[in-house]
């Protein structure tokens, strides 16, 4: 049985942005004609907080995914980063997924313990949270996607691509 993969990703917000990295990749991994999965994609969420989350708890619901990857901008950042955790004033939620085994062998992605204080972190607190209140075994990952650029995509993509295939083996 293929494992169920939901992938999210947030529009663009800034005037500035042509697009937003975490759909640019997303739009990567969709043309793969990835047969190990049967993945589900949430592409260009509204970065409003309460609406995202409303979607994807959604499409939670409706499909009940083994895996959740939360993908989003992050603009400043050279790699990608796999986010621990993430918090709503005093509250912290944690993913249960091991990223410290997650990272070896990866070439551009590290670990980050601050999802950004956005609607990013809002999202990634909101799944953790309501996997846990449901009982949920599903796994849930947030990773930052910086920009793509020639220099960086094919090995962004390949470090993507084997987070999902070690995800899923698990």
């Amino acid at each position: 049985m293929k494992i169920k993969v939901l992938l999210t990703s947030f529009d663009i917000w800034k005037p500035h942005h042509k697009s937003n990295s975490s759909d640019d990749l997303l739009s990567l991994i969709f043309v793969q004609n990835l047969t190990n999965y049967s993945l589900s994609f949430l592409r260009k969420l509204p970065v409003d907080s309460q609406i995202a989350t409303e979607i994807v708890i959604d499409q939670i619901e409706e499909i009940q995914p083994d895996l959740i990857i939360c993908c989003g901008m992050a603009e400043k950042r050279e790699i990608l980063t796999i986010e621990s955790q993430a918090s709503c004033g005093e509250m912290v939620m944690k993913t249960s997924i091991d990223l410290a085994e997650l990272v070896v062998g990866l070439d551009m992605t590290e670990i980050s313990n601050d999802a950004g204080k956005f609607v990013c972190e809002d999202l990634y607190y909101s799944v953790l949270k309501y996997l846990e209140l449901s009982c949920l075994k599903s796994k849930c990952l947030f990773v930052h996607v910086p920009i793509l650029t020639e220099d960086n995509r094919e090995i962004i993509l390949e470090d993507f691509m084997k987070i999902l295939s070690l995800l899923s083996k698990k």
